[in-house]
């Protein structure tokens, strides 16, 4: 049938990839399409292995095109000084707030590791920073996203400079934590019930909830073996 790939011919396929890579670039810098340039960006990374190239077309996209998942990955870059970037954390939260606040499929995992920067304090000038990094983790939580309502539960647990401890919402986050699948979500949760610390005490529910927790450990130990086969 014309038309079709011959993925048994290397040249054809070499031939194939290079027009995939031509046509990219044209939708990117020619028709100013910033889903092509997420496409060039991820063509470049995946299939050329060309780092320094996908760099230079995620930050066009990023700075140019407000493109949210070409930030995310531009400050998953910024994180390690890949493609030949300057390692700096200052600049990869900016990428990732900016993903963030842009939206997209890639916005909750952005949200997530703004919060993560502001609560070790390593991009901000003037240490952690534990109420920029309870807003970005509520969007990320609000998203679905589970570590992020378990860091949410751990923040309050402890309480922060400008975060007061406050049991009733570390067992709110620790809930939803724990309904997102998270581990560990289930047992602080579990750990909250049994002692009665911001909520009664309620043995059942903590036993409930530890017997989740052991599921879902038992659950990832499995995957983890079948992956492994």
């Amino acid at each position: 049938m014309a038309g079709l790939i011959n993925f048994e011919d290397e040249n054809e396929v070499k031939e194939f990839l290079d027009n995939l890579g031509v046509e990219y670039s044209f939708q990117c810098y020619r028709e100013k399409d910033p889903e092509g340039c997420q496409r060039l960006a991820d063509y470049l990374e995946g299939v050329k292995k060309n780092y320094e190239s996908t760099a230079h077309v995620l930050k066009h996209n990023c700075e140019t095109n407000g493109h949210g998942e070409s930030c995310y990955k531009l400050g998953a870059y910024y994180v390690t000084g890949k493609g030949g970037l300057t390692q700096c954390l200052k600049t990869a939260y900016s990428c990732f707030e900016h993903s963030c606040k842009a939206g997209g499929k890639k916005s909750v995992d952005a949200c997530h590791n703004v919060g993560l920067l502001a609560h070790d304090g390593r991009a901000m000038d003037s240490g952690p920073d534990a109420r920029a990094a309870r807003e970005y983790y509520e969007k990320a939580c609000a998203g679905g996203f589970a570590p992020s309502c378990f860091n949410l539960s751990a923040l309050y647990i402890r309480g922060s400079p400008g975060l007061e401890k406050d049991m009733s919402l570390a067992l709110k986050y620790a809930m939803r934590a724990c309904e997102l699948g998270h581990v560990w979500g289930c047992s602080n949760a579990s750990r909250i019930y049994k002692l009665g610390d911001g909520t009664p005490k309620d043995d059942q529910k903590a036993e409930e909830l530890k017997n989740r927790a052991k599921e879902l450990h038992g659950q990832q130990k499995e995957q983890q073996l079948k992956f492994g086969e």
